[in-house]
């Protein structure tokens, strides 16, 4: 896969930790990475944005792409509207992607908030973009209560538009997970049709650079280049696990 989108059930839900944990995974392979991120919305001027909180986590190898930054934190459409500023559209990310992925091994594309929340107001969103480029979407779930409807709804949203998911992953897996998240790992992959590839761990995120990277392939499944084993992290977290 030359570029793959990163796109979540809901907002601060682990997009960017994600995104630059498959990052480090493919640098430390050899891979040429790029980090595209269409809307960075709530940054104002000279701040670090997610795209800057990848390379910090991944290594400096990254490239990264911000194609629009609005400082309010709203949706993209809404943020731009606001601002005044101009706003994104499907084809412009998908134009950056790919232009990107004729420069680098991999092109991950980090969306903001949801799948469907609208970058422009003719109602493009970065599932629009995905179809566009043809790419797979690696959805970064929740764990705990209320993730099974939210999953099912983003890959039924998927389907519809004919995008492929790449499959679901746990973007913040809880040192102390409740009863809801343990259960919850046997029946996400039924809700979102695909098996889990991965669960990053709550906090890694404030890792320092070196740290998170040494870590990082222990967080993804093969599919994306690690040695995370769904069968052994579901059967030492299972809810019959944690009794007595």
């Amino acid at each position: 896969m030359t570029v793959i989108v990163v796109s979540g059930t809901g907002t601060e839900i682990g997009k960017t930790v994600t995104t630059a944990a498959v990052a480090a995974v493919a640098l430390a392979a050899g891979r040429s990475v790029a980090v595209l991120k269409p809307a960075q919305t709530g940054v104002g001027p000279g701040g670090p944005g997610d795209a800057q909180e990848v390379a910090r986590l991944a290594g400096d190898g990254v490239t990264t792409l911000e194609l629009a930054r609005y400082p309010e934190p709203l949706a993209p459409d809404v943020a731009a509207r606001r601002s005044g500023l101009a706003q994104v559209h499907p084809q412009d990310v998908a134009d950056a992607a790919g232009k990107l992925a004729t420069e680098h091994d991999l092109v991950l594309v980090e969306g903001a908030g949801g799948l469907l929340v609208r970058l422009d107001d003719e109602g493009g969103t970065l599932a629009d973009a995905a179809r566009l480029l043809d790419a797979p979407v690696l959805m970064v779930v929740s764990a705990g209560l209320g993730t099974l409807n939210s999953t099912a709804l983003t890959a039924e949203a998927l389907r519809a538009r004919g995008v492929r998911l790449l499959g679901p992953l746990i973007g913040s897996w809880p040192a102390a997970p409740d009863l809801a998240s343990r259960c919850n790992l046997a029946d996400l992959p039924k809700d979102a049709g695909s098996p889990l590839l991965g669960a990053v761990p709550a906090g890694a995120g404030c890792l320092e650079g070196p740290d998170f990277r040494s870590a990082a392939g222990s967080w993804l499944g093969p599919e994306l280049g690690g040695t995370w084993d769904a069968a052994a992290f579901g059967e030492r977290e299972a809810p019959g696990a944690w009794v007595g």
